[in-house]
């Protein structure tokens, strides 16, 4: 076998793994928890079909192609869940030491490519990352939504704590973001959020 293709077929085998790491938000219907894989699955098949509410026109393969890769880390960093604020302080170290070793499978060139477009989604800036951010963000809020709010009152989750890790959503996409408000405003009037703000 090529070398070139031997490290590519490690690298498939190794985000194999993605299929094990779970995250705190449930699938659909509550049953269980959504693991890495379908999380970014369903991501890549939302930069498709919601590209046109960006706020500025993006390159949809590279979207998609950001959100498949941007969870690869977390097989060895693990989910961190977004509001555990000691599991945040270590993220980015446990990440960049992840993202040295996983990308570090592929041939060089596609390693690079990969590690720009992990470094691309967390810096945030470009409008394709702006708007990865935004579908990295709705997907879960949707699933906890139809959920009646289930994973929110489990973590007993404020509404500061959403709109903080939200700040950014706006520049995203405005049209999402609306959407995302009614959706947090309906669950605080619920009781699933906590109103603090």
């Amino acid at each position: 076998m090529k070398e070139r293709l031997k490290k590519q077929k490690k690298f498939i085998l190794e985000i194999d793994k993605m299929k094990t790491i779970y995250r705190q938000t449930h699938i659909r219907g509550y049953e269980r928890q959504e693991n890495d894989a379908e999380h970014s699955w369903h991501l890549a098949l939302m930069a498709f079909l919601l590209s046109e509410y960006a706020n500025e026109e993006v390159d949809v393969l590279h979207v998609m192609k950001m959100v498949l890769i941007h969870d690869l880390v977390e097989i060895d960093a693990g989910d961190t869940y977004a509001y555990d604020a000691a599991g945040n302080a270590t993220k980015r170290e446990r990440e960049e030491k992840a993202a040295d070793r996983i990308f570090g499978i592929l041939p060089q060139d596609q390693g690079k490519e990969i590690r720009q477009l992990w470094e691309e989604f967390e810096k945030g800036e470009t409008p394709e990352a702006k708007f990865a951010h935004v579908l990295d963000n709705f997907q879960p809020l949707t699933l906890n939504d139809d959920n009646d709010g289930r994973d929110w009152k489990c973590h007993q989750v404020k509404k500061s704590q959403i709109l903080k890790r939200n700040e950014n959503t706006p520049q995203g996409s405005r049209d999402i973001w609306e959407c995302m408000e009614e959706l947090i405003e309906k669950n605080v009037r619920e009781g699933n959020i906590i109103e603090d703000c």
